[in-house]
Formats: C-alpha cells, sequence, structure tokens
C-alpha cells in the first residue's frame, strides 16, 4: 500500500493507465489521489474513479507528496510552470519521454526531487514494462511507493538514466513492433487461408504465450526457439525465411534507431 498522497498532472493514456491500475489494484487509496488535466474529457473519466479533483496543475502539488508528470513533452514547461513553487521539496516522477532530470529541474520553480519513469502501454492492461532511473534522490520510502505503483500493472527494471534513451526504443516503441510482428504473422496465416479474425488471435496468443514462457522460466529465447525447431520439420524452414529477410538486423536497426531518435528529442 502506498502511504503518500500521489498527484497526477496528466490523465491521458498512459497517466489514466497508471492511476487506474493503483486504483484497481488496491496499491493506492483514491482519496490518496490528486489529478489535473486540461482536458475535459479525461477530468471525467478520473472523476468517475472517484478520485480527488484537483483545480490545476499547482493544486495537484500542494495537497499531494508524490507528482506524476504524464504530460507530452512539448507540454512539460507549460505544465511545469502552472507548478509556481509548490513542487518545491517534493517528489516528481516523470514519464515525460527524451526530458533528461537536469532539463526537468530547470523547468521547475524550486527544488524537487526527481525519478524518471519510461513505461509503455501495455500498462493499460497491467502487462507493463516499467524502467525507474536507479540515479534518482528520491528518498527509500518514496522510491518503494513508486515501484509498488508501477509493479501493481507491470515489470519494473531499475536503470541508470544515461540508458533511459535505449529503453525508450527498446520497451517503449516495442509494442508498436511487436504488433507490426503479430500483424504480419497473421497476414502470413490468411494468405494460407485463415480467417483474419482467427489468424489475429492465434498470432497474438502465439506471441503472449511465448514472453510468459521466457518471463517465468527464464528459458534463453535461443533455447526455446530450438525447442519448436524439429530437424527437417516446418519450422526450421520458417526460421530459414526469417534470417533470408534480415529480421535480427533489422530489429536491431529499428531499436538503434529509436533510441538515438529519444537522444534527440
Amino acid at each position: 500500500m502506498v502511504t503518500k498522497k500521489i498527484g497526477i498532472i496528466g490523465c491521458g493514456n498512459m497517466g489514466g493507465a497508471i492511476l487506474y491500475g493503483a486504483l484497481e489494484s488496491g496499491v493506492l487509496l483514491k482519496e490518496h489521489a490528486f489529478v489535473y488535466d486540461t482536458n475535459p474529457a479525461m477530468m471525467e473519466k478520473a472523476e468517475k474513479w472517484g478520485v480527488n479533483l484537483a483545480a490545476d496543475d499547482e493544486a495537484v502539488c500542494k495537497n499531494a507528496d508524490i507528482i506524476l508528470l504524464a504530460v507530452k513533452p512539448q507540454n512539460a514547461a507549460e505544465a511545469l510552470s502552472m507548478c509556481g513553487n509548490a513542487l518545491d521539496g517534493k517528489a516528481m516522477m516523470s514519464i515525460v519521454a527524451g526530458v533528461t532530470a537536469e532539463r526537468l529541474q530547470n523547468m521547475v520553480k524550486g527544488t524537487p526531487r526527481i525519478l524518471r519513469i519510461m513505461p509503455n502501454t501495455p500498462a493499460m492492461v497491467y502487462e507493463g514494462a516499467f524502467a525507474l532511473c536507479s540515479d534518482n534522490d528520491f528518498t527509500a520510502e518514496e522510491l518503494a511507493d513508486a515501484r509498488s505503483i508501477c509493479e501493481a500493472i507491470g515489470v519494473v527494471e531499475m536503470i541508470p538514466e544515461h540508458l533511459i534513451d535505449a529503453v525508450c526504443g527498446l520497451s517503449g516503441g516495442g509494442p508498436a513492433y511487436a504488433a507490426m510482428f503479430i500483424e504480419a504473422m497473421a497476414d502470413g496465416g490468411v494468405k494460407q487461408g485463415l480467417a483474419r479474425p482467427t489468424a489475429y488471435r492465434l498470432a497474438a496468443q502465439t506471441c503472449l504465450g511465448t514472453a510468459k514462457m521466457i518471463l517465468k522460466t527464464g528459458i534463453h529465447p535461443g533455447e526455446l526457439k530450438d525447442m519448436v525447431t524439429s530437424p527437417g520439420g516446418t519450422t526450421i524452414e520458417g526460421c530459414e525465411a526469417l534470417e533470408r529477410g534480415g529480421m535480427r538486423a533489422a530489429v536491431i536497426d529499428c531499436i538503434n534507431v529509436a533510441s538515438e531518435k529519444s537522444k534527440k528529442l
């Protein structure tokens, strides 16, 4: 159970997913949550969850002990300027992509403690991947609360801030890459005569099940592949086709270019 009051600045897809997951899991009490979003529809959504609605960003900061900044990168400076001096001495979690702790500090009046977090969208279905920056100045209790919130809707890895762009390229954008692979698998099934809903369902469940096997058993992906590829069988033919198509190199390049783009934000 989170012991401190949590404020949310920006209750869109990701901010809302984190808040909702924390509430549904029982990690966070609704009376301990304070929310503000410039979008009235997001405020209506938060109101249905029974949390406290704040008048503005500054009110969120005044009422909460730990503040989650969940706005788009281009809106971060404006959102933080609206906080006035209310962030001084407070703890702030930021999921703003590409904005370093140093840059965030320069946007704030006062001196908050800052923890950068890189989430991803599967948090919306309680299967998120969260990277928390290990080089932060949160107190031990604040960090424990931050971990509890994230662990309620996903897995958590502690990484140094200089690797956060790599996480952005890997798991931050990963749902898009995985969705493209699932779509391509399904297209192949459709080409072979499967109905599209069936092909999507089989492809998605196959990826989900494979991921769970790796996470729950600790099996190496290469070993798992070898378990499926019988000598002279169908699967090794498919693996050969992927190798001919340069799948591994394309995926590695995908992570590289996405990570480099994150560094330039």
